[in-house]
């Protein structure tokens, strides 16, 4: 059989923590989940990731996997491990061509009657976008998932399903959600790895998202920042009446406490005032702007010295 490092295939040392190994294999197995990578070979990376962290992400296989690596190969030489290695266990009778299945199908698994191997599936990666609106009041959302797997062949193909994902109240970006049971399938009858879905806002040119604080841009027209009043905002919550303190200018801010997302402790939501001009596009405006260029002893560039 061919030697495999998987310690270069996710790009860490061997001395590399459990918890540096498993950073290494979230941050690349989103990069080339085929669902967001544009790569050619991402289905075949991802295929080769998770059986490098079925390996290294777990404590035992680990051990066993240093010990045989003292007298490996390079990568892609041919390896043979003692004849002794693995005594005790029970071997799953895998095919001698893949490494992965003939030193480590039997390590960390399970027997069950007759024999036979049992492994947990390992959990697999995605991420979902959705709209700002979902967090503040939750949602269900049905997404399409492409999954690569090995068909009868040994070739990795890739399969459509779709899963009824319920977004909770709350929810932040970069948080992510937890599908039990929705992972890569376990093998000898045993049970599914899960699905952890990364949560991601939709763009929009309205919001602006840190944490659970949001800020949103609120237009206002001269009159309305100069004299003051109450506004109707419509915000992610539903519609707030907003009292505009007189003389604002644009880039004021305004903190309607505890209505950012949603928590035990929510955020807040800040409004950033945007003072907007009427258009000069008929006699009556243009008049209105002349009289107000008269009568106003007004030099916006007085500090400048203009």
């Amino acid at each position: 059989m061919e030697y495999k490092d998987y310690y270069k295939e996710l790009g860490v040392e061997k001395t590399a923590t459990e918890a540096e190994i498993k950073k290494a294999y979230r941050k690349l197995v989103r990069k080339y989940h085929p669902d967001v990578s544009k790569e050619a070979d991402a289905d075949k990376r991802t295929k080769a990731l998770n059986e490098a962290y079925g390996v290294l992400g777990d404590a035992e296989k680990r051990a066993a996997y240093d010990e045989l690596g003292r007298n490996q190969g390079a990568q892609g030489q041919p390896f043979r491990p003692p004849p002794d290695w693995g005594s005790g266990y029970e071997s799953s009778g895998a095919d001698d061509s893949d490494f992965f299945a003939d030193l480590f199908a039997h390590v960390g698994g399970r027997r069950r009657a007759g024999g036979s191997f049992q492994m947990q599936g390992e959990d697999s990666h995605a991420a979902i976008t959705i709209d700002l609106h979902d967090s503040y009041q939750g949602a269900k959302r049905h997404i399409v998932m492409r999954v690569p797997e090995a068909d009868a062949r040994g070739h990795v193909v890739t399969r459509e399903r779709t899963l009824e994902v319920t977004i909770p109240k709350g929810v932040t970006e970069g948080q992510q959600l937890r599908m039990k049971g929705q992972g890569h399938p376990g093998s000898g009858g045993a049970p599914a790895g899960d699905l952890y879905l990364e949560i991601r806002f939709q763009p929009d040119v309205r919001y602006k998202v840190e944490g659970r604080d949001v800020f949103e841009t609120v237009p206002v027209t001269p009159w309305e920042a100069a004299l003051g009043g109450e506004i109707a905002v419509p915000t992610p919550s539903g519609t707030v009446a907003v009292s505009v303190p007189p003389n604002s200018q644009t880039g004021r801010k305004l903190r309607l406490k505890g209505r950012g997302i949603p928590a035990a402790q929510p955020g807040d939501l800040y409004l950033l005032l945007e003072v907007v001009l009427p258009p000069a596009n008929d006699d009556k405006a243009r008049e209105l702007y002349a009289t107000m260029a008269r009568e106003m002893a007004f030099n916006p560039r007085q500090k400048l010295g203009g």
